[in-house]
């Protein structure tokens, strides 16, 4: 068998997706119950607004919908927009949540982010929020079933 040619990839004209500040919705599948979603988002990069130096972050997100979901792919592309942005660790938690209110209007959510060292500090940041007249149903607490 002959021996595969090299081929180099063309660079397309249009590139398949983007950074973007839209979040894609689609309706809960089942909104007669809560559940929770969790997104983990490892690798979030914005500039800080002072030195213009890089900043990076873990995010989780966790989300009890009501009628809307958020889309995935169009929640990294949202991440992928603050790459370039300079803004504090406490703005750009607290702009995400904002943001996912107004696109999913969420019947709970909470945001941690995990603000890598440095300058020596390691910054946490958490939001939550509620909507009103929501409760969560009481945990369960089942046996062991040790002896």
């Amino acid at each position: 068998m002959p021996a595969a040619t090299p081929r180099q990839r063309a660079k397309p004209d249009v590139p398949p997706s983007a950074p973007s500040r839209q979040l894609d919705v689609f309706p809960n599948p089942a909104p007669e119950r809560d559940y929770a979603i969790r997104f983990e988002v490892p690798e979030f990069t914005c500039l800080c607004p002072l030195t213009g130096q890089p900043d990076f972050a873990k995010f989780t997100i966790e989300i009890v919908a009501d009628k809307w979901c958020v889309e995935t792919k169009s929640l990294k592309q949202y991440f992928w927009s603050y790459r370039n942005e300079g803004a504090f660790h406490e703005k750009v938690t607290n702009a995400i949540m904002s943001d996912l209110l107004q696109a999913i209007a969420p019947r709970f959510a909470r945001i941690h982010a995990d603000w890598f060292v440095r300058g020596g500090i390691r910054t946490f940041v958490t939001v939550e929020h509620r909507k009103r007249g929501w409760k969560p149903a009481a945990p369960v607490s089942l046996p062991s079933g040790e002896a």
